[in-house]
């Protein structure tokens, strides 16, 4: 068999020690998405007056005929401050580490029916080859036209696997240890190798 051929789709269940309760605590998972949501937001303008400059007035008050103007700062002005831009807000929501742990191994519990567990999948390309991850996929009945959002979950992330997958849209690559909850909501189908496997189960349920 060749590095580029998929391998054997193994049956091996992900070890849980989840109560049943815990496996329907939708508050969690949702102070987890939220607080990831707020992680994203990186904009920050600046007003008046945390832009630099603007301390001397540009002219007289009176006698030039001109607009009066106290600062070459001011958002009426090229260069000054925004009036009602994003700004980053302090992040409310923070959760401890237990609890987004619970969450995400909440969500790969619930991902389990959608799971393709195999020995190896195309870790060691030769060359970067998207019709490779392509074919690869259409063997496990993944057609990247039609099954939307598949999430490849691999132990180390090789150049060539990146290069391959990139430019496919609804195709995204992660660490096992990178796993987070928008990617796993998003997913529709999660393929997964064994030691990536290992990882998960070492990570969230050791």
């Amino acid at each position: 068999m060749s590095s580029q051929d998929t391998s054997t789709i193994y049956n091996q269940n992900i070890i849980t020690r989840l109560c049943k309760q815990d496996s329907h605590n939708m508050y969690v998972l949702h102070r987890a998405l939220t607080q990831q949501l707020i992680k994203n937001r990186n904009a920050n303008t600046k007003t008046r007056s945390e832009v630099r400059g603007g301390g001397r007035k540009p002219w007289k008050q009176k006698g030039t005929g001109r607009a009066r103007a106290g600062s070459n700062r001011s958002p009426l002005w090229r260069g000054g401050g925004v009036i009602f831009g994003p700004r980053t807000k302090k992040d409310k929501n923070k959760i401890n580490k237990k609890e987004k742990q619970l969450a995400l191994r909440i969500l790969i519990e619930n991902k389990l029916k959608n799971r393709i567990i195999t020995e190896d999948f195309i870790d060691k390309l030769n060359k970067p080859s998207t019709k490779a991850i392509i074919n690869n996929l259409k063997k496990y009945n993944l057609d990247t036209n039609i099954t939307h959002n598949i999430l490849i979950i691999v132990s180390k992330k090789s150049d060539n696997l990146y290069l391959s997958t990139r430019n496919l849209k609804n195709v995204e690559l992660l660490n096992a240890n990178h796993i987070n909850i928008i990617s796993l909501l998003k997913a529709h189908q999660i393929i997964i190798n064994k030691d990536a496997l290992n990882i998960i189960n070492k990570t969230y349920y050791d």
